[in-house]
């Protein structure tokens, strides 16, 4: 060690004065801590606070000195502590103290660090700071700057310290920066050095071990998870569920296993840490969420809706705030597990989403009367107020604010009110109609390249405007095609004929910019749905057409439909039927053979899906008449081979 400057040390009463006055901040906040009254701990924190700040400073007014260092790094573990007791997002910004308290234990020896980072100081404190009386006040701070940089998630810097702190006769090898796998294997080692007398500390370095071990597996397992290591991922989390830390948090680690579970395939496993979470804190509501998504994984569609629905439920109730964890505890668990990893996994839902769920998945499931009745309602939130209804984040649950309008549509259609579904489009059509070009190309030349090029954010943005009004087209295109069937629904047929024929003229818009060029990757989902909204309309003009008599017009549509998607099983039976009608029975008889020959599968219908708002369509599409045309067609073929010239 350098040779230590020789300053003259602190008056001993000032350093007796201090001493006291720092047991008795530190009894008066024990007091506080056990009266057990509301509010007094936390007025007590922010007044500890400010009169350790005073303290420190009165301290720091004299040159650093040995006799002192001692009772100034205590000084600085409370005022620390209680930094972060007053102001929960301080964990990130206290650092700085920690610094300027290493830099008045080297100035103490004659030494100095101001150029050095926080890994690098540390490390020359520890090797040139033998001074016994230091290192319990020193490994505290070290403690202390280990819980700092695991809110940063440096989980390696952190390992490095606790390194430096446990390896004495090595210390010349061991470095801040190294990993930090064996993490909690050096939390667990590391232990305070004795001391003559019992600290005045408001948080037992003991305990804050606990913490920091409970949020080291928390954090370790957050990371395992992520990059798929799920057997490791598991027994981390499985490590810190049993450690030190509130209720809430403990429903967070529990909720977390059961996504690990669910990931490596067992759904089950994954219910059963679900329920543990919601028995530790039944307020903690993401546990619900992930509920409602196992069991629709599972495919227990009424376990799923009875989750959404009591999710729902509880969200809309003004529940008592959940107990918070004991102030005495100023550095907690959930202070230091920040993590992108984590927000998506413990997402609160908004009422609005969960009842967006219950609608689809009643009218997935069937359910027409709760879908609409859901529908509605979900409808009656935005009314009150769009931007306070509807999260708009990337993670939400919603859909499109239009796909919804579409979804309701054909919720209302199935449940026969027909009125209330065109009204519903209408909503739709109406405001999408100013977001769309009079015409559309899809070119190949707009997809997003692999490397940067200059001009590529100008392309990349061209892109993203095409697509939106492809969506928007798509939108309008499935309003007019829900309107038309709705109509044909009612017997309509004139009405239902102006809006397929509507659909169409919109469908219009959309060229390929060569015709032989298929779209690119980027733009294939907008256009699949959209060639699908063109074949369905066809499909919906040509049976109306049949129904007016008009069965030529009714075969071009059928052509039609059957040029954009060769063997759909519907239009290919419009189509027997269209030539049916025609009298051409024999090309009818031969077009009905080959497609009763075809093989499942080869309709073109195993691609991506569509939206949910367009699977009424498809329905309605279905040709009806299948069985009476069968017997029509076979009666007509054994006959002919009977008699060829009839």
């Amino acid at each position: 060690m350098k040779r230590r400057r020789r300053e003259p040390a602190p008056e001993r009463s000032c350093l007796r004065a201090w001493a006291a006055e720092s047991r008795a901040l530190a009894g008066r906040w024990r007091a506080a801590w056990c009266s057990g009254v509301d509010g007094v701990a936390a007025r007590e924190v922010k007044r500890q606070r400010g009169v350790l700040a005073k303290l420190l400073r009165r301290i720091r007014g004299l040159p650093a000195a040995l006799p002192a260092l001692p009772l100034e790094l205590t000084v600085l573990y409370n005022f620390l502590l209680f930094t972060v007791g007053a102001s929960e997002s301080a964990i990130k910004r206290e650092a700085e103290g920690i610094r300027q308290g290493l830099l008045r234990v080297l100035e103490a020896c004659g030494a100095c660090g101001q150029d050095l980072s926080t890994e690098d100081l540390w490390q020359k404190v520890l090797q040139e700071v033998t001074v016994k009386e230091l290192q319990a006040p020193l490994h505290r701070l070290g403690v202390l700057q280990a819980a700092w940089w695991l809110a940063a998630s440096r989980l390696g810097s952190a390992a490095g310290l606790l390194r430096l702190l446990s390896n004495a006769e090595d210390l010349g090898r061991a470095h801040c920066s190294e990993g930090g796998n064996d993490l909690l294997s050096l939390l667990k080692a590391w232990k305070v050095p004795a001391e003559r007398a019992s600290p005045p500390v408001v948080q037992s370095p003991d305990i804050l071990k606990e913490i920091l071990c409970t949020a080291a597996a928390f954090l370790q397992g957050l990371q395992e998870l992520e990059a798929g290591n799920f057997p490791t991922a598991l027994s981390l989390l499985q490590e810190a569920a049993e450690g030190f830390c509130s209720r809430r948090v403990l429903a967070q680690i529990y909720t977390c296993l059961s996504c690990c579970a669910q990931r490596m395939g067992k759904p089950q496993t994954a219910l059963q840490h679900l329920k543990r979470a919601l028995q530790v804190d039944y307020q903690y509501f993401p546990a619900l969420s992930h509920m409602a998504a196992v069991y629709h994984e599972l495919g227990e569609t009424e376990a799923e809706l009875q989750a959404l629905a009591l999710l729902y439920e509880a969200l809309g109730i003004n529940l008592p705030a959940a107990a918070s964890p004991s102030p005495y505890f100023l550095i907690r668990t959930e202070l230091l597990v920040h993590t992108p990893v984590l927000a998506p996994l413990l997402r609160h839902c908004h009422p609005s989403e969960v009842k967006y769920l219950l609608a689809q998945r009643c009218l997935q499931d069937g359910r027409v009367a709760d879908a609409v009745e859901h529908y509605l309602d979900f409808l009656s939130l935005l009314q009150e107020g769009l931007q306070q209804q509807v999260p708009l984040h990337s993670g939400s649950a919603l859909p499109r604010i239009p796909e919804v309008f579409l979804e309701a549509a054909s919720a209302l259609e199935q449940a026969g009110r027909h009125q209330d579904a065109i009204t519903m489009c209408e909503e739709v059509i109406s405001r999408t109609t100013d977001l769309i070009p009079r015409m559309l190309r899809v070119e190949e030349r707009l997809e997003q390249p692999e490397c940067p090029w200059p001009g590529a954010g100008l392309a990349s943005g061209l892109l993203s405007q095409k697509k939106e009004s492809l969506r928007c087209l798509a939108w309008r295109a499935a309003g007019y095609l829900h309107q038309g069937w709705a109509w044909a629904e009612l017997g309509e047929t004139k009405e239902a004929v102006m809006q397929f024929s509507r659909c169409l003229s919109d469908l219009l818009r959309v060229q390929l910019y060569e015709p032989d060029v298929e779209p690119t990757e980027s733009l294939r989902p907008e256009v699949e749905v959209l060639q699908k909204i063109r074949l369905l309309s066809l499909i919906g003009r040509g049976s109306q057409f049949l129904e007016l008599g008009r069965h030529k017009e009714a075969l071009l549509d059928f052509q039609h439909g059957l040029q954009i998607s060769p063997g759909d099983p519907a239009a290919a039976s419009y189509l027997v039927q269209a030539l049916w009608k025609l009298n051409r029975k024999q090309e009818a008889a031969a077009y009905w053979q080959k497609l009763s020959q075809s093989v499942p599968g080869e309709d073109g219908q195993q691609g991506r899906p569509f939206p949910l708002y367009l699977v009424s369509c498809l329905k309605q599409a279905m040709f009806p008449h299948g069985e009476s045309l069968a017997r029509s067609v076979q009666d007509y073929l054994q006959t002919t081979s009977r008699d060829p010239l009839s």
